[in-house]
């Protein structure tokens, strides 16, 4: 489900200082394609997300961003 998989997104990105497109598309059995749309959707969310290309490239969440638990919590 894809809400499940920007969950995982989010979460990989909050642990971990960088990624790569085709690391999480291998985590989560998707394209790479899959994953850029989700970076993507992530970013008009509000999550301020930083991807480089090229060798030392990568996907990344700004420094010092932290999540609001209210996001996460039902109503």
């Amino acid at each position: 489900m894809k809400i499940d998989r920007l969950i995982g997104i989010l979460s990989i990105l909050l642990q971990q200082e960088k990624v790569t497109a085709p690391y999480l598309a291998e985590k989560f059995e998707v394209s790479r394609r899959t994953i850029i749309r989700d970076v993507e959707a992530l970013c008009k969310a509000g999550i301020p997300i930083v991807t480089a290309q090229g060798r030392e490239g990568g996907i990344s969440i700004m420094d010092g961003y932290r999540v609001d638990r209210t996001l996460l919590t039902s109503r």
